[in-house]
């Protein structure tokens, strides 16, 4: 991959990537409580597009766990290095959080946590629970890392109960050097395969970035990974590149090749797709969530 500043300069954003700058009251009211929380959303932090559509809609995804990654991806916007131990609180902040913007659907994240022994998925689970315990009937979805594969950490996750367990893949195989060199694509499959076993009614869910130079057969190859492993929603989304420092993107894809994936992906057996160039891990998560089980 060229990370030149002609290849760069060569591929322009197109007119469909086009997003207005954050506004409203209600974006300006998130922001501020969350801040005197101390909480973090991925919104921010991974500068996503949609943060003032969903915001202002009173969606979030709450990142636990610290606001630094111990893995450096080179398409994640988010800052890595050494990050503190987490905050014991921070489950019952988020509850509260999820409570006082009146969330029926939390989806909840995490920065990798490589440093510690269960990769944080005790703080998930104790994030789940308060949520349990402060929003009566609350719907929650967990989007967690690799937790290095270990299964008792998986385990613990799976356990607490969240109603969508959603794992990334990212990319195709061919890229994680490039793309994802600390994770493992067979380990990410072996995780979901794990959820499955433990849990074989829960509703799995994995995401792709396309735009970093995989391969159409790569990405058909991929999908067919996760049907494989019986993850029944994907989402598929454009990569942007959040800083000259990253990733360059490859290739803008058009929003009709995105329809067509959503297609393919449904013939394939999964039983809901988001899919185009805007589309996030978590966007309109309660959306797809509501098709896919009714």
């Amino acid at each position: 991959m060229s990370h030149s500043s002609s290849h760069k300069a060569s591929i322009r954003k197109p007119p469909w990537l086009k997003r207005r700058l954050p506004s409203g009251p209600m974006y300006g009211t998130i922001c501020q409580a969350l801040g005197a929380q101390g909480l973090h959303t991925v919104c921010q932090e991974a500068k996503c597009p949609n943060q003032w559509e969903c915001f202002s809609r009173k969606t979030a995804t709450f990142l636990i766990l610290g606001s630094r990654c111990t893995r450096n991806c080179g398409f994640c916007a988010v800052d890595h290095g050494p990050a503190g131990p987490p905050d014991p609180e921070e489950p019952f902040k988020v509850a509260r959080m999820a409570r006082d913007m009146g969330l029926a659907y939390v989806v909840v994240t995490s920065v990798t946590r490589d440093d510690l022994p269960d990769g944080g998925a005790g703080l998930f689970a104790a994030t789940i629970r308060a949520l349990r315990g402060e929003i009566p009937g609350v719907r929650v979805e967990v989007l967690i890392p690799d937790l290095q594969g270990q299964r008792e950490a998986i385990e613990t996750v799976v356990t607490a109960g969240p109603d969508v367990l959603n794992h990334n893949l990212e990319t195709i195989p061919a890229l994680y050097p490039t793309v994802r060199p600390e994770a493992d694509y067979q380990r990410s499959l072996a995780l979901l395969q794990t959820v499955r076993d433990l849990a074989p009614h829960m509703m799995t869910k994995s995401g792709l970035m396309l735009g970093v130079g995989e391969t159409r057969e790569g990405v058909r190859q991929t999908l067919a990974d996760l049907r494989a492993v019986d993850c029944r929603m994907v989402t598929l989304g454009q990569y942007l590149q959040p800083s000259p420092d990253h990733l360059p993107v490859e290739r803008y894809v058009p929003p009709e090749e995105f329809d067509q994936w959503r297609d393919e992906a449904l013939q394939m057996g999964f039983q809901e797709v988001a899919s185009g160039p805007l589309v996030r891990s978590s966007y309109q998560a309660r959306e797809l969530y509501n098709t896919a089980c009714g």
